[in-house]
């Protein structure tokens, strides 16, 4: 099934983590703020260091800090999309296609719920983002000193003590989504949830990882939990 891509575009944004020297620094341009509608409001001039650029990103999703990343990695949006649709198609997530590296809903811009878990996979491996998708909160430090405490978007780590995290996204287009992770002794798994409502997809996301991690200890093939989203896959 193929949708609007929203939220994994983001989390394509584990480029920048498999290319290493998170320690680097990144300076902001005026092109990396034309962004909207969600903004962490960084300024032009500043100067951060990568790590916390993609901590900021992947707990709170500013637009404008994607667009940085972006920046930083390849040079451009548009040649950091190309390089988002190279490692896809590495990856096997051949029903995708990036066109920017924020979400936001643009012509030619898909995704289906077997290539978020792909991806979601391979990003749940990487140390780094794992270590980061877990944080219930993240104070940022801006370069003037001033300092913002970002809530992750993702209210199942706040439900479910064997959530490990992921990423969240919703356009109207395609509703409310999110990718899922959790763990327990012997057992990962990774949840992606599609074009949900507002209230649903937290309780569908929550249904589905507990009957992942513990329902399919049982004998047999327990029946899946109710869902009212539209999409839906297990990895």
């Amino acid at each position: 099934m193929r949708i609007t891509a929203k939220y994994c575009t983001k989390k394509m944004h584990l480029i920048v983590a498999e290319h290493g020297f998170l320690d680097q620094p990144v300076t902001v341009q005026t092109v990396d703020t034309m962004a909207d509608p969600v903004k962490l409001n960084i300024k032009p001039g500043d100067t951060y260091q990568r790590i916390d650029l993609l901590r900021a990103l992947l707990v709170k999703s500013p637009t404008d800090v994607a667009r940085c990343l972006a920046r930083d990695n390849a040079g451009s949006v548009e040649a950091f999309a190309e390089v988002m649709n190279r490692r896809a198609r590495e990856l096997g997530a051949t029903h995708s296609h990036f066109v920017n590296p924020n979400g936001l809903p643009v012509p030619g811009q898909y995704s289906s719920a077997r290539d978020l878990s792909l991806i979601a996979r391979v990003a749940y491996a990487n140390s780094t983002i794992r270590s980061i998708v877990c944080l219930p909160q993240l104070v940022f430090r801006y370069a003037n000193g001033r300092t913002r405490e970002l809530e992750n978007t993702n209210k199942v780590l706040r439900r479910l003590p064997y959530c490990n995290g992921m990423k969240t996204g919703y356009t109207e287009a395609a509703g409310h989504c999110l990718i899922c992770s959790g763990a327990r002794p012997g057992r990962d798994i990774i949840v992606v949830v599609l074009g949900d409502s507002k209230a649903g997809v937290w309780r569908d996301a929550s249904a589905l990882l507990s009957w992942g991690l513990w329902s399919l200890n049982n004998n047999g093939s327990p029946s899946r939990p109710s869902l009212t989203g539209a999409a839906e896959h297990m990895h």
